[in-house]
Order: C-alpha cells, then sequence, then structure tokens
C-alpha cells in the first residue's frame, strides 16, 4: 500500500522540503497551500519530475468546508490517507501582549490551533482503525516558543505553538490504539522566510553557531511517518541546533 501523506503549509520552506523529502520516500504527497499556487506547483513538479507521484489542493486550513475539501480531494486522487503533517502556521504581528487587537490574536489562533485541530479531526476520522481505517501517522509542527513563551515579540504565537503540543500529548493517548501515532517536531531558528538580516543576528548565538536549514527539519518530521518510529508517539522532537 502507497502512504499518501497531506502536508499543509507545503508551498514553501519547511512543508516543501518534507513534501520533497516524502516522496523521495516513496509517498504520495498532497501539498496545500492557501495563496501561493505557483510555488505549490513549483513543488508538485519537482516531485513529478523526480518520479514521484503529488498534488496541489488550496485550502485555508482555518476553514472546515476547505479542510474537508482538501482530505477528499487528496483521497479520490491518491488514495485511502495514511500521514499528515500539520505544518501551516503564521507568527502574527511581533511585539508585546497589550498591542494586540482581538483581530490579530484570532488570525494566529484560527490558522496554528483551529488549523490543526481540524486538520487532525479529518485525518483521525479516516486513518482510525475505529473508523475502517488502516492507521497511519500524524506530525505537528510547534516551535522552541511554546516553551520560551516569546516575550516581547511573539508571545500568541508561543502561546499557539503551546496548543499544539497539547494536542499532541492528548491526542497520542486517545488514538494510539487505534493504530495512529501523533507526534510533534518543534524547530529552532531556521532559514525559511525570516529575513536575512535576523538570521544573521541570531544564528551565532545559538549552540551550533548557525540556524538550521529546512531539509534538517524535514528529514526529523518523515522519520516520525515512517515504520522506523513505530514504537514513538506522543514525542516532542527539538531540532533547534542545540538550543532547548
Amino acid at each position: 500500500m502507497t502512504n499518501v501523506t497531506i502536508i499543509t503549509g507545503a508551498s514553501r520552506g519547511i512543508g516543501a522540503a518534507a513534501a520533497k523529502l516524502c516522496a523521495d520516500a516513496g509517498h504520495a504527497v498532497c501539498v496545500n497551500y492557501q495563496a501561493s499556487a505557483e510555488k505549490a506547483e513549483a513543488v508538485v513538479a519537482e516531485i513529478v519530475a523526480a518520479g514521484g507521484k503529488a498534488i496541489a489542493v488550496q485550502a485555508n486550513t482555518a476553514n472546515e468546508a476547505d479542510v474537508m475539501r482538501l482530505f477528499d480531494t487528496a483521497q479520490a486522487k491518491l488514495g485511502a490517507i495514511s500521514g499528515l503533517v500539520n505544518n501551516a502556521g503564521v507568527h502574527g504581528p511581533r511585539g508585546r501582549l497589550d498591542d494586540l487587537s482581538v483581530a490579530e490574536i484570532e488570525d494566529v489562533l484560527d490558522v496554528n490551533v483551529l488549523g490543526c485541530f481540524l486538520c487532525a479531526r479529518e485525518a483521525v476520522k479516516r486513518m482510525s482503525t475505529k473508523h475502517g481505517g488502516q492507521g497511519g501517522a500524524i506530525v505537528n509542527i510547534s516551535s522552541g516558543a511554546a516553551t520560551a513563551g516569546g516575550p516581547n515579540d511573539g508571545i500568541l504565537y508561543a502561546a499557539s505553538k503551546g496548543a499544539v503540543n497539547s494536542l499532541t500529548i492528548g491526542l497520542a493517548q486517545e488514538v494510539a490504539g487505534e493504530g495512529i501515532r501523533v507526534n510533534t517536531v518543534a524547530p529552532g531558528l531556521t532559514e525559511t522566510d525570516m529575513p536575512g538580516e535576523k538570521l544573521k543576528t541570531l544564528g551565532p548565538g545559538l549552540p551550533m553557531g548557525r540556524p538550521g536549514q529546512p531539509i534538517e527539519v524535514a528529514e526529523a518530521i518523515v522519520w516520525l511517518l515512517t515504520d522506523k518510529a513505530s514504537y514513538v508517539s506522543g514525542a516532542n522532537l527539538r531540532v533547534g541546533g542545540g538550543k532547548p
């Protein structure tokens, strides 16, 4: 049976790296995106050119109807879903809590928390043996900010990722007897869309002296999706260059 994996927010950065690595490992991959259609199609084209199977599906993961359409489309075109990488996320405004508006708070929580819950719910409905599925794996993407707290810079983002960590802990126990493993990967400073100046400033202060690369985070994600991690569930795998 071919592994079929949905990766949210996979048009760039860690999501795109995970999509390509999953395809290299033999997965049929659904590359989800919200707005970057051209980038998502480029990821698909690269996978197909290398002999893999992939499709791009637009969906706002904070919208229930979109999420259901995402899963239905992936299953119809690729086969039974066996994996989910909950990668879609936004940082939101930088600054103090007392400067945040209700709209800004809702925007971040909608994508980072509600979206993660909706996608995990639909994955469980399709993968759980309780629902007639064949089992599978969910990898939620968190951040070291969840434990650092993000004071004066990203407390909202940090709190949203704390919710992701709690989701992993609880859901892993709920579905462990139904053939589904649920884990978290918590990247540290990674060379994605963050301004290069900030990477240059913060990178040397890390124990390894540099930011991580998306592929280094992707390696952890794909390992957790495979049978090599068959007894790993409820874990939070930190990929942070030595920083707790």
